[in-house]
């Protein structure tokens, strides 16, 4: 099944609860080895919420350079990262809490 991106971001909207399991699952695909699949839920997450130009705004970093981390090519340094991780993280009001299994 394909989900077209305008989808992603109306349910983003609409479930906040939706929005906050897709920045867990980010978090979790980067540290279980598949950050090509985590920058593309990013992707859509801060196209949903802040957009990239608010994005760039809290970050202090260039849109472009923001839309090309969040590409399929991406390569973010973990500062990078970070940043994206924690402007979302604030904008969707949770915590990320991390446990190994």
């Amino acid at each position: 099944m394909v989900v077209s991106k305008q989808t992603v971001v109306e349910r983003v909207q609409r479930e906040p609860a939706f929005a906050r399991a897709l920045l867990g699952e980010a978090a979790s695909l980067f540290l279980n080895g598949d950050p090509a699949t985590a920058r593309m839920i990013l992707r859509d997450l801060v196209n949903a919420t802040v957009g990239f130009e608010g994005l760039a705004s809290a970050t202090k970093r260039p849109s472009k350079s923001l839309h090309r981390m969040l590409s399929a090519s991406g390569n973010p340094s973990m500062d990078n990262l970070a940043a994206i991780f924690d402007v979302l993280r604030r904008n969707l009001k949770v915590d990320i809490k991390v446990r190994a299994a």
